[in-house]
């Protein structure tokens, strides 16, 4: 295998996982941090694939708008408080 191949592998790989916490996760900071790192991941796959301009919608609507859209609305709505008896 090649370097490139090497690269597309990881990055492939590294892309599931991101997929895998996104599902398993708890809390939700984390889970918007998986699906930010998982748009970029994707946005570069697509990039050495030869779409620039599928990378270039992913990057910035995957991993910018739809990121901070998600922390904004996190930010805004009330965290249930514990009820300790």
């Amino acid at each position: 295998m090649t370097l490139a191949a090497w690269f597309v592998f990881i990055l492939s790989i590294t892309f599931v996982l991101t997929s895998i916490i996104v599902l398993s996760a708890r809390k939700l900071i984390v889970i918007i941090s998986a699906i930010g790192i998982g748009s970029v991941l994707l946005a570069v796959l697509f990039f050495i694939y030869g779409a620039p301009f599928a990378g270039a919608f992913e990057l910035s609507v995957g991993a910018g708008l739809i990121s901070v859209l998600f922390i904004i609305a996190t930010s805004v709505t009330e965290q249930p408080e514990d009820q300790v008896d």
